[in-house]
Parts: C-alpha cells; structure tokens; sequence
C-alpha cells in the first residue's frame, strides 16, 4: 500500500537524517524508481524534505526536523503496532512493514510499541456453545495498558463460585476467545489466567513485570485453552466414520474431533471429546449414518436408549 510507504520513508528519515532512493528501496524492498516516486509525492504534498544532488546527496528533512516528525504520543504508537501483533487482520505484509518501523521510532517509544505488536492474541473460536456479543470489559484498556509498559497491578477478582480475592500479578498478555475476554499473568502461584469481566479492579503499580525469557503469548494461550477444553469435555469416545461423512463431523464437533488412521474396512478412526455419556449421545445420535460408536460402552448404551424411544415415540 503506498501510504504505508509513505509513512515508512517519513520515519525512516526521521530516524537517519538523510537517505538516498537506493537506500529507501532497500529498506522497504521496492523499486528505486518507485523509491524516487514517493520522495517526490512526498515534496509535492508540502512534507518539508528536499533533495541534495551531487556526491554525498540525498534526500533531507528540512531544519533536521527529526524528533516530532511523525506526530505520534507514546500512546498513538503503541495503538499503531497492535496492528502489528498476532491479534490483527491486516495482511502479512502490512504486518511486516510495521514490524521494520518499529526501529524508526523516536528511542523513547520503541520498546512499549514493540511490546504492544506481541500484548494480544485473537482466539475466535468459542467455548462451547457461548453466543454472546463480545463486549469490552471495563478494565480491558487499563489491563493490556500494563502488559505494554511491563508493571504489575493489584486487581481484585470474583472467581465462578462469586468469591472474591485481592492479588498482585504480573501482567503477560491479553487474549480475545469468541466474546470473553482474559489476561495471562504470572503469579506467586505460577501462571494464571483471569477472565477480564471478573475483575473489579485494577491499580498498575511501578513494580516491573517479571517475564519468563522465553514466554510466547500465543503458545502460552495454545497450552491454556487445551487444558481448559480437556476439563470441559473430559470424556474420550472412539469411534469409525465413513470418509464422506468427515465434513459433518468436524462441522458439528470441532476442535473436539481428533481425526486418526484408516481402518480395515476403510472407515476413519477418531476421537471425540464431550462432557459425559449422555450428552455425547445426545450429539451423535443425528449422526448415526456415517459414525458407530465403538467405546466406552456406556455411551453405545445410551445411544441404544435413545433409538428405542425414539422407534416408541415414532415407530
């Protein structure tokens, strides 16, 4: 995109003073013909850079305007390198171009920009069968504020049963699944995850965030959610499927379906999760054309129950 250029060439002359179009294309993987174009554009819109010819030349701001070039607070590029970050929708190479900007920023503001590209993690898929509108929870600006900056915070926190408790935690990350919202942290107890609507406050301190060297936001989240799935639906059922039958499966099972080998007679080996028995039942008895069940025998059980009263009610 040309304004990403644009602004990409803006803070890199910011940054060096003075640069040649060679220069620019080389940083930013284009053209030098296409370099020139835009530091032309650039002059042509009235942004104060000219040009110097001769050995030793190059393009210039004027007054070595370097400081307040860019016009950006703390804040405004922090909120620019979220774009940046794993949580984003923009393309991979938007993403990287931001990611090469970072080190044109004023010194001051690049280490909590940087921080900011790897302070979020999108996870839409949804736990359950939760359908609610996702809505930003009243400490969820205040929160992803300190994991940027890197200090911990004393939040208070009503956990499921309604208890409520006061803790000092070290904020990691902020992670967005389906409609709720939740902070990773790491606490006296070791790593903990909050869900973000639960807390009722939160005061940063001037503490610094101990962050474990090798802590990746995304694979902490991977580790998290599988865990918190193989809770919920602690029951493992084998079964065959009919290889026409797999895109039904995974529609209705998801990430509870764990696809496996061929059997003999050519049918698909799988592994689904559920809660328990009656409710694993209760979700394959509509598929009974393409799978059988072949354990536990609790689950086949109530398969059988379930196909009696239904030959009852509708013989």
């Amino acid at each position: 995109m040309r304004t990403d250029r644009l602004v990409a060439i803006l803070l890199l002359l910011q940054r060096r003073e003075q640069v040649t179009a060679a220069e620019v294309a080389q940083e930013l993987e284009i053209s030098e013909r296409t370099a020139r174009r835009d530091l032309d554009a650039l002059a042509m819109a009235g942004v104060p850079v000219y040009s110097m010819q001769g050995r030793g030349g190059g393009w210039r701001l004027v007054g070595g305007a370097r400081t307040d070039l860019s016009g950006l607070t703390a804040s405004e590029a922090r909120a620019l390198f979220l774009v940046a970050g794993p949580a984003s929708a923009a393309t991979p190479a938007v993403k990287a171009a931001l990611r090469k900007l970072v080190q044109a920023l004023p010194e001051p503001f690049r280490a909590q920009a940087e921080a900011a590209a790897s302070s979020l993690v999108m996870d839409p898929q949804r736990w359950g069968s939760d359908r609610i509108e996702r809505r930003s929870p009243r400490f969820l600006d205040d929160l992803q504020d300190a994991v940027i900056r890197g200090v911990q915070v004393r939040i208070r926190y009503v956990d499921g049963k309604g208890d409520e408790s006061e803790r000092t935690v070290h904020p990691l990350g902020i992670v967005a699944k389906g409609p709720s919202w939740y902070l990773v942290s790491h606490t006296e107890a070791g790593r903990r995850t909050f869900r973000i609507d639960r807390v009722s406050s939160a005061d940063p301190t001037d503490d610094p965030v101990h962050r474990p060297e090798d802590f990746d936001l995304a694979e902490s989240w991977r580790e998290i959610a599988d865990e918190i799935d193989r809770r919920r639906t602690p029951l493992e059922l084998e079964a065959v499927c009919v290889p026409h039958g797999m895109g039904k499966l995974r529609m209705v099972l998801g990430g509870r379906l764990v696809v496996g080998g061929s059997a003999a007679d050519g049918r698909i080996e799988v592994v689904i999760r559920g809660y328990n028995e009656y409710a694993l039942a209760g979700e394959l008895a509509g598929l009974v054309e393409w799978i059988e069940v072949t354990g536990p025998p609790g689950v086949r059980d109530q398969l059988a129950s379930i196909g009696n009263a239904l030959v009852e009610r509708y013989g």
